[in-house]
């Protein structure tokens, strides 16, 4: 590391560490629930924020061979670390994209008869997947559209696969219907790896296992199913530093627009991080109408203890009410803890008014990461 860089993340005032051993505990759990099919992992988006430069080693060291990201770039970018891996394109292939896929060895997944018709003509035998929509309105070919496709003369897909629209909520009709058409269309394919099943889909059961599931969200620590315990360990835990405690008087206001109206003396620790680093906006203590969730807005923590946003969050500033903490457990340098163990993702999540998986990819440039075994 050149003193440049060094300098750099010593001066961060945010830093983020991934716990690399529980990502791969998160993998093996979610392996074991997949019962004989094979497990494999969604890497896409940077591997949900945490770093695909880190994690999908650290699960191809675990067995993992099957990993699905975005698009040709992403996975020319990994490549180079999963040599023997099997990486699947999610977007597919278009012209501009098509040579990228070559050079690489990567799998597009086929979503519309146009891209179909664009690698049967230009491929030749190289495998690729077929994506069929099965009620998400999404990607993928109609059923119809499949069956025609497996009718025609040409190479046939490595894998069939479709994608659950509701799987996280387990008792939404969608999913039966979905597990009907996909499993009404396996006939059509015979000998043909099939997958179906997301993270929230493999707790669905081994009707929807099949040969490959895909786990995505719980991989990074994430909630795979509604009003269920989270059984996944905690992956990321990010932190901010405090910059000054500021101390304000009863009826002054906090941030922009004035929209936090203090109504006791109040101590206010102001630390180095903000919507540009992914700490939404809509978190913000006051000012955003829009949010019905946690009205109260996001919250950080020192040493264990929950502490509120006061005031709007801005681009690189977020300000903390910390006055009923003990005047000498928050001074300047401090670290603040956003997510982690005190800050579950899935509440930190709620508190700004989105998911988990927004909160993750969200994660801006300017965090000193750390990734521990």
């Amino acid at each position: 590391m050149s003193p440049l860089s060094h300098l750099a993340n010593s001066a961060a005032t945010v830093r983020l560490t991934v716990d690399l051993g529980a990502l791969a505990a998160n993998w093996r759990y979610m392996r074991d629930l997949s019962g004989t099919a094979r497990c494999g992992a969604a890497v896409k988006a940077n591997a949900y924020g945490t770093g695909a430069d880190h994690a999908a080693p650290r699960l191809a060291r675990e067995g993992c061979r099957d990993f699905f990201i975005a698009d040709a770039h992403e996975g020319a970018r990994l490549r180079p670390l999963l040599p023997d891996a099997r990486i699947y394109v999610l977007n597919g292939v278009f012209d501009d994209s098509f040579a990228q896929i070559l050079a690489h060895d990567l799998i597009p997944i086929i979503n519309s008869p146009d891209q179909a018709a664009f690698w049967r003509e230009n491929a030749g035998t190289r495998p690729y997947a077929l994506h069929v929509d099965t009620g998400m309105n999404r990607l993928g070919l109609t059923p119809e559209q499949a069956v025609a496709h497996a009718e025609a003369r040409g190479p046939q897909p490595a894998l069939l696969m479709s994608h659950f629209a509701c799987a996280d909520e387990p008792d939404h009709p969608l999913n039966a219907r979905q597990v009907e058409v996909f499993s009404a269309l396996r006939p059509a394919f015979p000998g043909i790896e099939a997958s179906l099943a997301n993270s929230g889909g493999i707790f669905l059961g081994a009707d929807t296992h099949h040969d490959l599931t895909r786990p995505g969200i719980a991989l990074y620590g994430g909630d795979p199913v509604s009003g269920v315990t989270n059984r996944m360990q905690p992956v990321v835990t990010a932190e901010t530093r405090v910059l000054v405690v500021r101390h304000a008087k009863a009826g002054e206001s906090v941030s922009y627009g004035g929209a936090h109206a203090l109504t006791r003396d109040s101590r206010i620790a102001v630390c180095g991080v903000g919507y540009a680093d992914g700490f939404h906006r809509s978190g913000s203590g006051a000012g955003v109408p829009l949010r019905s969730a946690v009205p109260q807005g996001a919250f950080g923590a020192i040493n264990g203890v929950q502490v509120p946003v006061i005031g709007k969050v801005t681009m690189d500033l977020t300000m903390f009410d910390v006055t009923d903490l003990p005047k000498d457990a928050v001074k300047p340098g401090d670290w603040l803890e956003l997510l982690g163990a005190t800050v579950p993702l899935e509440q930190a999540a709620e508190a700004a008014g989105t998911i988990s998986y927004e909160m993750l990819t969200s994660l801006g440039r300017r965090y000193d990461r750390h990734y521990t075994a």
